[in-house]
């Protein structure tokens, strides 16, 4: 729907607030009251629209950033700009679909990749891992795993829950994709011993990268 303005769209998204659906978001740190399925309809119906997506970021509102992300055009950014949007993304949910629906289609990933790998804010690192994570499984010609190990094993029992998350995802990529890193990438997570205590669902794979590694190997083994 080419030519909907953002007040519409506001108006659109205070219409879809849910008291019981912010409840359940602010359990896991996000600011709003949208159920994501509606959401996603309302993102369907306005089709990619990067002129809109930009304005309704702008607007700073949790929801309205979530729907920006899904009717923008990935590769319209610049690099500066996915940057700066990173550092602006407040919630959770922002920063994991700022980084899994445009940085990953953007031309910019690798070199964002490798700077906010280094980075110190703990939530910009973690979008460094979760890219480094992408790369361990689809294009891993060219980066030292060994080295990502031993990062992981200094760093990751101590990080932010956030930042620990994304290094645990790291570590679990490599013990399942690298054959020849697996026996290393267990005993890190036997060492290190985080999530292992994480309340996981039956039928539901645990985080704890030991667990985690045996069970998609046996799946890759299964087929």
């Amino acid at each position: 729907m080419a030519g909907t303005t953002v007040a519409e769209v506001m108006a659109e998204l205070a219409d879809l607030e849910d008291p019981r659906a912010r409840e359940v978001n602010e359990k896991h740190g996000d600011d709003h009251g949208v159920n994501l399925g509606k959401l996603r309809a309302v993102a369907k119906r306005l089709k990619t629209q990067q002129e809109l997506a930009a304005e309704l970021w702008a607007t700073g509102d949790t929801a309205a950033r979530l729907l920006a992300l899904l009717v923008c055009r990935p590769k319209a950014f610049g690099q500066d700009e996915l940057d700066a949007m990173m550092r602006e993304a407040r919630t959770p949910k922002v920063n994991d679909w700022l980084v899994n629906y445009v940085v990953k289609k953007s031309p910019h990933a690798e070199e964002l990749r490798t700077a906010w790998l280094a980075d110190p804010h703990p939530v910009v690192a973690s979008g460094g891992w979760a890219l480094t994570s992408e790369r361990v499984a689809k294009q891993p010609d060219g980066l030292d795993l060994p080295g990502l190990l031993d990062v992981i094993e200094a760093g990751m029992k101590d990080a932010p829950e956030r930042l620990q998350w994304a290094m645990n995802t790291c570590l679990a990529t490599i013990g399942i994709r690298h054959a020849e890193h697996r026996s290393r990438a267990v005993s890190i997570g036997e060492r290190l011993e985080v999530l292992k205590d994480y309340p996981t669902p039956p039928g539901c794979t645990s985080p704890f990268a030991p667990a985690w590694i045996a069970e998609m190997v046996r799946r890759q083994q299964d087929t």
